[in-house]
């Protein structure tokens, strides 16, 4: 494993950019798809807005100063343009971004990727009520441990306010899933 220094230093330079944008889309790849794949919930999609922060990451690397990691700032850019994704899938749909949400999770049944079971199913039914921010806190704490450190870097937001958001989408999670 390159450290991530170098790493960032071969993304910089001309005659490295290639090899070493090769080895950061075989580091990241699997961990992204996941991150998105818990937002945007269908494969093929997750599969394109992979690519599309790929892109990003290889367009913008000199725009990216090391204040936070690479993978959060990867993160961070996963993460817009999974919630761009959705927006502009709402407004193609002519739906809204609830009733998108709703249809997003009434698919995942007959989803060949999807191998949950019904409590998955119920789970992701009640992420799906709750406000981006909440859902996105909930799925990076519970689903891919992280540590709160973590997360505000990815989300560029105060450790406190994470905390707030994944005791709210809990609260939220625990109401639906005694309602349903």
């Amino acid at each position: 494993m390159i450290a991530e220094e170098t790493l960032v230093q071969e993304l910089k330079q001309e005659e490295s950019r290639s090899k070493a944008f090769e080895v950061l889309v075989n580091t990241y790849k699997e961990r992204l798809y996941w991150h998105i794949r818990r937002i945007v919930l269908n494969h093929d999609d997750t599969d394109d807005v992979l690519q599309n922060t790929f892109i990003k990451v290889y367009r913008n690397i000199e725009k990216f100063k090391g204040d936070s990691k690479l993978y959060s700032w990867m993160y961070r850019i996963a993460t817009n343009e999974s919630l761009t994704f959705l927006k502009q899938k709402s407004k193609k749909m002519g739906v809204s971004d609830q009733e998108l949400k709703n249809r997003m999770v009434e698919n995942l049944q007959a989803d060949v990727y999807f191998e949950g079971d019904e409590i998955q199913l119920k789970l992701q039914k009640a992420l799906a009520t709750l406000p981006d921010k909440q859902k996105l806190v909930f799925t990076m704490k519970y689903f891919q441990e992280m540590k709160y450190k973590d997360i505000s870097e990815a989300l560029d937001t105060s450790v406190g306010a994470l905390k707030t958001s994944y005791h709210l989408a809990v609260k939220k999670i625990e109401a639906y899933l005694k309602e349903n």
